[in-house]
């Protein structure tokens, strides 16, 4: 099937390829991710990398976990950095594999800019960010024609107050629909935020926990109860938190929960 796409690019030794995984459904890596994970040597993976698209992968032993999950014990990503470098000297073809897209609350950046500075052969496979796949996941669309022009993707790790550098207000009234990544921490602060900058408290918010994924929760919620709602069971990082109008529409685009790939069976493919 690969070869009426064309040639796929060779892992040379020596080089690292950074690639995003997508939100978790293994169906949604792309055919380059694919290539990747059976040419590399080692695969350094982060904790947003789903277990399913794990265990698809052929000689495990090739994995090499390096992941940075907020209030646990975690590798520096100095350190991480530094490692896929040592591996690249090796002569090692090195896979970073990143849950999501690489480029997006991902770190990527700062990792390709290591490997540039070190003269390190590097390629960017990008992947579906989960503020779009997860949000498809849950038939929330990103955008709607008759609801929304603008989005904006925000990361819930620098939120911390009054002092986390987003002016809120302008946020509020130039963005109709928000994604918050990893804010589930930070909710009580974002409602607050929201609130104060002018959005109704009966105004529909969403959270989505381990979306696109066989553990996949969404509950819908308002601005006002949202904190509440974060306690059901289910609710559990990593949580995309989704504010606006087009949240309504999850009660008619609701195709995932509703069908037999909700179950999402073990991937077989091995890759």
């Amino acid at each position: 099937m690969t070869a009426s796409f064309g040639t796929l690019p060779t892992f040379e030794p020596g080089s690292v390829w950074l690639a995003g995984a997508g939100p978790g459904d293994p169906g949604l890596l792309t055919l380059h991710a694919v290539n990747a994970i059976q040419q590399a040597d080692v695969i350094v993976y982060d904790a947003l990398v789903s277990r399913q698209i794990l265990d698809a992968i052929e000689k495990p032993e090739r994995l090499e976990y390096a992941g940075k999950r907020g209030g646990k014990p975690s590798p520096q990503q100095r350190d991480i950095s530094l490692y896929l470098i040592e591996l690249a000297r090796q002569n090692k073809r090195v896979l970073r594999l990143k849950g999501g897209d690489p480029f997006v609350f991902g770190r990527g950046g700062e990792e390709a800019l290591a490997l540039a500075r070190e003269n390190i052969p590097f390629r960017i496979i990008p992947g579906i960010t989960a503020g779009v796949g997860g949000l498809a996941y849950a038939g929330i669309p990103a955008t709607h024609r008759t609801v929304n022009t603008v989005v904006s993707f925000i990361t819930g790790h620098t939120i911390t107050g009054d002092h986390d550098g987003i002016d809120w207000t302008a946020l509020s009234q130039g963005s109709p629909v928000l994604v918050f990544y990893m804010g589930l921490k930070q909710l009580p602060t974002i409602r607050d935020n929201l609130l104060a900058a002018g959005r109704p408290a009966d105004h529909p918010m969403a959270l989505l926990s381990k979306a696109a994924t066989p553990d996949q929760v969404v509950v819908v919620t308002t601005l006002s109860e949202c904190v509440a709602a974060a306690r059901l069971p289910g609710i559990e990082a990593p949580v995309l938190i989704a504010v606006g109008d087009v949240v309504a529409l999850r009660s008619s685009l609701d195709w995932f929960d509703k069908s037999e790939l909700g179950t999402m069976p073990p991937f077989e493919h091995k890759v």
